[in-house]
């Protein structure tokens, strides 16, 4: 069994010691991630606009693992204010709808006051 690190560059990664994602062959756990563009460390002030910055970061770090959105088994999403993840279910639907991992969506506050919402996701690789 090979273990490959993923990184996504993000200055969060370095300074507290994690990766992004990791994959354990036929296994790939995808760190919670949110909202911020790595490219420029900055995050939106919408929940809907960091759901689809948040699924597209989740995208990329599939990809460098060889897997998809279409692997995914389970996701967790954390949610400082319960009363907004509606608006997040357009961009999680096209994400997952096709797919239905099993989901757990937790009201808890996150490490940055601008987080609004952190998402995290185990794939299974089809061999």
């Amino acid at each position: 069994m090979s273990r490959v690190l993923i990184t996504s560059g993000s200055s969060f990664e370095s300074d507290i010691g994690y990766s992004r994602a990791v994959r354990q062959d036929p296994w790939v756990f995808v760190s919670g991630t949110t909202g911020f563009d790595y490219s420029t460390m900055t995050i939106a002030d919408d929940i809907a606009e960091q759901t689809q910055q948040c699924l597209d970061n989740i995208e990329h770090a599939l990809k460098q693992a060889d897997a998809s959105f279409a692997d995914v088994v389970r996701v967790n999403y954390v949610v400082p204010t319960a009363a907004e993840f509606p608006l997040c279910w357009p961009a999680l639907k096209k994400a997952f709808g096709p797919v239905g991992p099993a989901a757990m969506m937790i009201s808890a506050g996150l490490a940055d006051p601008r987080m609004k919402i952190e998402i995290e996701v185990t794939a299974l690789k089809a061999q």
